[in-house]
């Protein structure tokens, strides 16, 4: 754990121009991270995805361009830019770029 805050020179950002699609990979970027919250930007170049897996903590997912299909407990569910959805903890989740897909990951823990 880090006791440093924030990850971004303090300036105004749109979550899109925060980071950038990279061919064939996903891309991460930290934002926040203290003892209590994460909040992480990912862009998911087209069919990239994250498998299933479990975290002990609940995840609200912003989708901020593209679409990606988000997989939680057995339900699939197709989420949009400007489209939010909760994955509940200890629930298995994964999910599948059908298209390049940026997303703003919050954890709570």
């Amino acid at each position: 754990m880090t006791d440093q805050p924030h990850r971004l020179e303090i300036k105004p950002y749109t979550t899109n121009d925060a980071i950038n699609y990279q061919e064939g990979s996903v891309v991460s970027r930290e934002i926040i991270k203290t003892p209590h919250t994460t909040v992480t930007l990912f862009a998911f170049a087209k069919d990239q995805g994250l498998s299933e897996h479990t975290t002990p903590f609940t995840a609200f997912v912003q989708v901020i361009d593209g679409t990606a299909e988000i997989t939680i407990g057995d339900k699939q569910h197709t989420v949009k830019a400007g489209e939010m959805i909760v994955m509940p903890a200890s629930t298995p989740h994964a999910l599948q770029a059908k298209e390049a897909f940026k997303m703003v990951l919050t954890m709570a823990r």
